[in-house]
């Protein structure tokens, strides 16, 4: 990397967060959260585990998240309430964000699942992983700073 792309690299900070999950099983999941200034939200992705360290963006869950939604979910992460539960309906499918806080030493904190039911087919598409404390720290300061973008102050 010369000195010219370094610097334009780090005039560009990136807008988006992804908790990864890979697993030995081939299950795991991703969920990605990504600031959009231009259509004021955040989109948050999901994609299943396709092979070793892969995952299937081309079949991934999207959901657009405005201020509430945002809020919801924050109010969770603060710890302000036990869950948070998202639902978005459109013409060609359902979508849900499910934020659950878990009061279990022996596991992850939190559990994030996001689902999309397809209007014609049925077919339900589900992508569920663990968070740990430090991810939801990350996850709650971008949320935070998202907001402040969002609204402009």
């Amino acid at each position: 990397m010369n000195a010219k792309s370094a610097s334009t690299a780090a005039a560009k900070p990136s807008t988006e967060y992804a908790i990864y999950k890979p697993n030995g099983r081939g299950n795991g999941g991703v969920i990605r959260f990504d600031l959009n200034r231009a259509k004021g939200a955040v989109f948050v992705d999901a994609a299943t585990q396709s092979g070793e360290k892969q995952f299937d963006w081309e079949s991934k869950i999207t959901m657009k998240w405005g201020l509430n939604d945002l809020g919801a979910v924050l109010a969770t992460l603060q710890g302000r309430q036990e869950q948070a539960k998202l639902f978005h309906q459109s013409e060609k499918a359902n979508s849900a964000f499910e934020l659950t806080y878990r009061d279990d030493p022996q596991k992850a904190p939190f559990f994030m699942s996001m689902s999309r039911q397809e209007g014609a087919t049925k077919n339900v598409k589900k992508v569920t992983i663990p968070v740990t404390h430090a991810e939801a720290a990350i996850l709650e300061t971008a949320l935070r700073a998202a907001i402040t973008r969002l609204i402009g102050w």
